[in-house]
């Protein structure tokens, strides 16, 4: 069995946006036609009492009071929360780690480069190498997640790079191979795909989706050049390092063949018309069998 809960679902800045009066976040804060959304985030468990983070957010506190179970019982102190796991060094997929600074143990994955971005801001220091494990993430190799005592939780995690670029505050160092992964979990049985940021969709990718039960991709943006006609940002997708959802070689377009898996699009940015949920972009995503996700959503994998 793995039960997934999505924790947060936007990108970057969340939605609405703290200084956005765009017609989306506008809509969200009024709550008319679109619901909030912090930023992108899920929590994965093979038992529902031991869980794994994957990516934290900078929302990441307020999302653990509002998710139950990920609530401590008993002790004075404690989490269920057993390790974090990250898919790049972006400010949105690790700034929540100072959240857990608390001297609370656990397990800190991520690829080789994203632990040395990490290493190299002293502000991390606060996450003590001695209770906060470091763990670097070898690539396409299957490997067990540990709960914090030592004992397998059941299951297999597997990282594998797929195209993206390196976060914007380590740019001028240049990409690294293994600068954006992403994770797929396993009981042995069942298949979660976790791949919140992609430039490119791949053969490769193709062939996990396919495989998969259950895909969480990048649904950034509707439109590579989604931002520049709206006025927010001189950026495109490609530039900022997301595949759009809509456009030629996206997800709607390569998954099409892709009929096994339930099919769900997170990371998702304010300015997405996706957001909206009568809107002529959300029908499309769904009538193609895609699911938009929502903060507290659950998915669960169970096995025969």
């Amino acid at each position: 069995m793995i039960d997934v809960i999505v924790l947060g679902a936007a990108a970057g800045g969340g939605f609405p946006q703290w200084n956005s009066a765009a017609p989306g976040c506008v809509a969200a804060r009024t709550r008319q036609g679109a619901k909030a959304r912090t930023q992108a985030s899920i929590a994965v468990s093979a038992d529902g009492k031991r869980w794994f983070i994957l990516n934290a957010s900078p929302d990441l506190r307020q999302q653990i009071i509002e998710t139950p179970a990920l609530h401590h019982q008993g002790s004075l102190r404690g989490t269920p929360i057993q390790g974090v796991v990250l898919t790049c060094g972006e400010i949105d997929a690790i700034t929540g780690l100072l959240t857990l600074r608390e001297r609370e143990p656990f397990r800190l994955m991520g690829s080789d480069s994203t632990l040395r971005q990490l290493a190299d801001n002293p502000m991390f220091g606060a996450l003590d190498p001695e209770i906060v494990p470091r763990i670097p993430l070898p690539l396409n190799e299957p490997m067990s997640l540990m709960n914090k005592d030592g004992i397998p939780s059941g299951l297999l995690l597997t990282a594998f790079a797929v195209p993206g670029k390196a976060p914007l505050y380590a740019e001028a160092a240049g990409s690294k191979p293994d600068e954006t992964l992403g994770l797929s979990i396993t009981d042995g049985l069942k298949t979660l795909l976790f791949i919140p940021g992609c430039a490119h969709i791949t053969p490769e990718i193709v062939e996990r989706v396919a495989a998969a039960d259950l895909v969480l991709f990048d649904g950034t943006l509707w439109r590579d050049d989604e931002m520049i006609r709206a006025g927010l940002s001189p950026k495109s997708g490609q530039r900022m390092g997301h595949v759009s959802v809509n456009d030629a070689g996206g997800p709607v377009e390569c998954f099409t063949i892709c009929e096994k898996p339930r099919k769900v699009l997170i990371h998702i940015n304010n300015s997405n018309p996706i957001l909206f949920e009568d809107s002529p972009e959300r029908k499309s995503v769904e009538r193609a069998g895609w699911t938009v996700a929502e903060d507290g959503m659950t998915f669960r994998l169970d096995t025969p």
